[in-house]
């Protein structure tokens, strides 16, 4: 027989969370839904809407982003426990990268509305939150930067005063 685990244990048994309190975890869990992706599925598209992120829960996804050559150009890389999606947070709630599923991704959804408005009520929730989204934008920062130099690394500009 399979045991379904709530939102909640599901939030408090992810790393990513550590440190929250009881009150939190249950504040947030009204927010989140399980949902499955099969291989090839976009669980988010660059430009599209940002009204959700994604915690892997099992499987491979891909964060993605469009490259002037046409292709995609693979950013990072996230499995279980990992998080996908940061746009939610920030006007005008567009997601920055797609986020491609490599294998089959079974996930908590978290709705970004839904955590932005409980966020506003409690600012304690919202600073914990920023703390660890901003965590996630700067490993993929660093990650985009990674890209580019392996991309334009050999490349020197020049200037004309000698």
């Amino acid at each position: 027989m399979v045991s379904i685990k709530p939102i909640r244990t599901l939030l408090a048994e992810n790393p990513f969370f550590a440190g929250l309190s009881d009150d939190q975890f249950e504040t947030m869990s009204g927010c989140g839904t399980i949902v499955h992706f099969k291989a090839g599925a976009f669980l988010l598209r660059e430009g599209g809407a940002a009204d959700t992120f994604y915690l892997i829960r099992n499987g491979v996804v891909a964060i993605e982003s469009s490259s002037p050559a046409g292709g995609p150009l693979s950013v990072a890389r996230v499995g279980a426990g990992g998080i996908a999606g940061y746009s939610w947070l920030f006007p005008p709630y567009r997601n920055a990268f797609d986020a491609l599923a490599i294998s089959h991704v079974s996930a908590v959804a978290l709705d970004g509305a839904c955590l932005r408005g409980k966020a506003e009520a409690d600012h304690e929730l919202g600073y914990q939150l920023m703390k660890r989204f901003a965590q996630v934008m700067l490993d993929r920062l660093q990650a985009t930067r990674r890209q580019m130099l392996d991309v334009y690394g050999n490349v020197r500009t020049t200037d004309d005063t000698g």
